[in-house]
């Protein structure tokens, strides 16, 4: 059964937008190897941070919404803390009702 995820992650605000792009496709990537499918991605862009983490002020800010099995979210958030680039993640479930998720299966079913 597939279930509906969400992760924010953060980037350091001094890398580049190939390096930006390069993370994004490397965590889209993991995660289709695990499984995971009707991925949306948005780069929210380089914002102010609430509080300084490792010394910086701004981070750059990416959000994944997907469906996938519980398995899936171990190695990507593994790869996440081994990583100099990012600088926080989070991963939150989505609690949508059954029929909601089916509507967002097939929603992306149809635009992909």
């Amino acid at each position: 059964m597939s279930i509906v995820y969400e992760t924010l992650y953060i980037l350091r605000p001094d890398i580049g937008e190939e390096q930006v792009e390069q993370a994004i496709a490397k965590y889209q990537n993991l995660l289709t190897e695990q499984g995971a499918e009707n991925m949306k991605i948005q780069n929210r862009g380089k914002r102010r941070l609430a509080y300084e983490i490792n010394k910086h002020r701004d981070g750059i800010y990416v959000q994944m919404d997907y469906t996938g099995p519980g398995t899936a979210i171990a190695p990507m958030e593994r790869a996440m803390r081994l990583s100099e680039e990012v600088i926080r993640y989070l991963t939150i479930k989505q609690d949508l009702p059954e029929e909601t998720v089916e509507e967002v299966e097939e929603t992306v079913a149809v635009s992909a």
